[in-house]
């Protein structure tokens, strides 16, 4: 993958996350994701740099989902 589509990608998900964080009202874990310290924006950081800011903010938001999926809805009927 080229380095502008991993910026076009890093962006997406960034959008992904705040439209999340927006809708549910819960924030999606940020820690492995801002170690990386590198932002949609930060254009001059390396390849590599967006590539792990992709894959921590992916695993966050992910991981956030898959918490949200497990959780147990109560059985009632209309």
């Amino acid at each position: 993958m080229k380095k502008q589509e991993l910026i076009h990608l890093h962006g997406l998900l960034a959008q992904v996350q705040n439209h999340y964080e927006e809708e549910t009202g819960n924030d999606v874990e940020h820690d492995e994701y801002a170690s990386v310290s590198v932002r949609p924006t930060s254009i001059h950081m390396s390849k590599d740099d967006h590539k792990d800011a992709v894959f921590a903010l992916a695993a966050g938001i992910t991981s956030e989902l898959a918490d949200e999926a497990t959780e147990q809805v109560p059985a009632a009927a209309d």
